[in-house]
């Protein structure tokens, strides 16, 4: 062959070539290309000239490759597969990472801010396992996890604080139109107390106001922190949460801080993830961000 391969073929119609042998058929071979019937045969007529031979016979019942068709199309379909896998290998596809969260730490404090990942990591495909259930690393393959609670976390597992829990009574500005916040336990009675699974409010309540053994406010219950705080959104009484959850509706206006005191806990925010870990290094990148926007948060 000369040099710079002076009498090779249009690519284009090397590809159409490829596909309408595959299917036998101009129709279906357009469709897969998305281009016209027409643009297809010309293309095909193109390539035929070029060669100086027929690479398919026009039968009544559609195409039929010629000998020589045929065994053109099994030499073009490996240079172009090829082609595919070196230009796969030139521009490898993201690396992928999983990370498990509760719905709620999913929900009002991760999705918020993978906008902002996506556009400084595009090369990370994040992926995003939010469930009540615990997950397990190897089983869901889970490379990073968000859970609640104290470490150790189990055998062959790292850990790493993350945050710290914060709760804070928060409620719609309009619930207290007129009336302003409560400020007593006796102004508290009046309001419906959200909660969630934790079941912060009796410690909160005992922290806030000892002499008070017994509150007697109204309850209303949920299986998660998400939807205590949508309750308080929509002005249905006042939940506790985790005051990094609610910053972002303080900030909006959508929700009011109600005291000024937090519930600070014991357990915790961790990031977990296996000593062994796959993609360390994606890791190590992942890591960093969250340990950065729980800076920042």
């Amino acid at each position: 062959m000369s040099e710079g391969f002076a009498a090779l073929p249009s690519l284009n119609a090397l590809r159409v070539f490829e596909v309408v042998a595959r299917h036998l058929n101009f129709r279906l071979a357009a469709e897969e290309l998305g281009v016209t019937q027409a643009a297809v045969a010309q293309q095909i007529r193109g390539l035929e000239a070029s060669l100086g031979l027929a690479l398919f016979e026009r039968q009544a019942r559609g195409l039929a490759l010629t000998d020589a068709g045929r065994a053109y199309s099994g030499s073009i379909r490996s240079a172009l597969a090829m082609i595919d896998e070196a230009t796969r290998l030139l521009r490898p596809e993201p690396s992928h990472l999983t990370v498990s969260v509760t719905p709620t730490f999913a929900s009002k404090w991760l999705i918020p801010r993978l906008g902002a990942f996506a556009e400084c990591h595009p090369d990370i495909d994040l992926r995003v396992l939010a469930s009540d259930r615990l997950s397990h690393f190897h089983t869901d393959a889970v490379d990073i996890a968000m859970r609640y609670g104290r470490p150790p976390f189990g055998p062959g597992l790292e850990s790493e604080l993350l945050m710290e829990q914060r709760i804070v009574a928060v409620a719609s500005p309009g619930l207290f139109a007129g009336q302003g916040a409560p400020i007593t336990a006796e102004g508290l009675q009046g309001y419906l107390m959200l909660h969630d699974a934790h079941d912060f409010w009796p410690e909160f309540n005992a922290a806030l106001f000892p002499q008070h053994v017994q509150m007697t406010a109204k309850h209303m219950r949920f299986n998660q922190t998400s939807l205590a705080i949508e309750a308080a959104i929509n002005g249905q009484g006042i939940a506790l949460a985790n005051h990094a959850f609610v910053a972002g509706d303080i900030a909006a206006g959508r929700l009011q801080q109600v005291f000024d005191q937090a519930l600070r806990h014991d357990k915790a925010f961790y990031l977990v993830w296996p000593r062994k870990a796959r993609q360390a290094a994606v890791l190590g990148v992942v890591k960093d961000w969250l340990r950065q926007q729980a800076v920042d948060s």
